[in-house]
């Protein structure tokens, strides 16, 4: 197998929502040949604006493309996009390599793997660590299960979007290692709403708690710019709530299919979904102005469902 180049190869984003515009973005501003596609057809107008060459189909993408780059939001609209009867899979040429990049269930992602190979098609799970600014200066964290040749293969397009990737082991390693990331990002994310809130608490000038907090040791880089989104109130989305929601269920569900205990990981999702009735759209970070210290404490308290409601059914992840 030969590796990719920017002279040889064509790329296909589909998705072109938070992620997948951004990455079509940089991808183009590397020299890729890259169109997209997006299932909502009106996010699409400002790229068309910009020049980008956007599909009209889906077929019409899978059939001209060497290599496929899926950004979608959650297990239905994966299932929906490649799996139905007008879907990626009922349309890709053997030879095909997929780098599905979606955060989905470990589950879902088997099934993908399972379905790609029948039709001769290389796909790795390459889950994305970083939000949309890094996706902007290609300095993401990509984490891959699949194949170690195609991996390599593919490691020009890594050069083109990421400051450091690695392969996890086979399929479904690399969406498993991001569940892991993501619980910690989820539960590092409400741990500092609850230090400012104490630091507000105790009378600390507001605005010198947020500016010397993330000089500490303790607070990691990945929330270096989320004290400025609380300071301003500026909540919008570089990682929007309800997908942090959404990937805290889904860590949930793989601990709980897996053996693994996560008392402060079930609370922190609890404590995300009380939150996303006022702002699921908004960023991350808007959890500051939300966090509900009594509600997390119930919610390690008791085995019952969250405040805000069931937990999310999903895929087993142990297929």
């Amino acid at each position: 197998m030969s590796t990719l180049s920017k002279g040889n190869t064509t790329l296909g984003v589909i998705g072109l929502g938070l992620m997948g515009s951004r990455l079509l973005h940089r991808l183009n501003a590397e020299g890729w040949n890259v169109r997209g596609w997006n299932r909502n057809k009106q996010v699409t107008l400002t790229l068309r604006e910009y020049g980008f060459q956007i599909e009209t189909t889906l077929a019409g993408l899978v059939d001209g493309s060497e290599v496929l780059i899926s950004s979608l939001t959650d297990d239905s609209a994966v299932e929906a996009v490649y799996l139905s009867k007008d879907g990626v899979l009922s349309h890709v040429r053997p030879e095909t390599i997929i780098l599905e990049m979606s955060t989905i269930s470990p589950g879902l992602s088997a099934l993908l793997h399972e379905e790609a190979a029948k039709r001769g098609v290389y796909l790795i799970d390459l889950a994305v660590s970083g939000s949309t600014p890094a996706v902007e200066a290609g300095a993401v964290t990509l984490f891959a299960g699949g194949d170690q040749e195609v991996f390599v293969r593919c490691v020009p397009i890594f050069e083109s979007i990421a400051r450091r990737w690695f392969l996890m082991g086979p399929p479904t390693a690399g969406i498993r290692m991001k569940l892991v990331v993501n619980l910690l990002l989820g539960i590092g994310m409400e741990a500092i709403a609850e230090a400012v809130s104490l630091g507000e608490h105790l009378k600390l000038d507001r605005g010198l708690l947020l500016d010397v907090l993330p000089k500490t040791a303790v607070v990691a880089p990945a929330f270096s710019g989320k004290f400025a989104k609380i300071r301003s109130g500026d909540y919008s989305p570089q990682f929007p709530l309800h997908l942090m929601a959404k990937d805290l269920g889904l860590a949930e569900t793989a601990a709980e299919q897996s053996g693994a205990e996560l008392p402060t990981g079930r609370a922190t999702r609890c404590a995300f979904e009380e939150a996303l009735a006022k702002s699921g759209e908004l960023d991350i970070s808007a959890i500051a102005s939300s966090v509900s210290t009594i509600g997390v404490v119930e919610a390690v308290r008791n085995s019952g469902p969250c405040p805000a409601g069931e937990k999310l059914q999903l895929r087993d992840s142990g297929r």
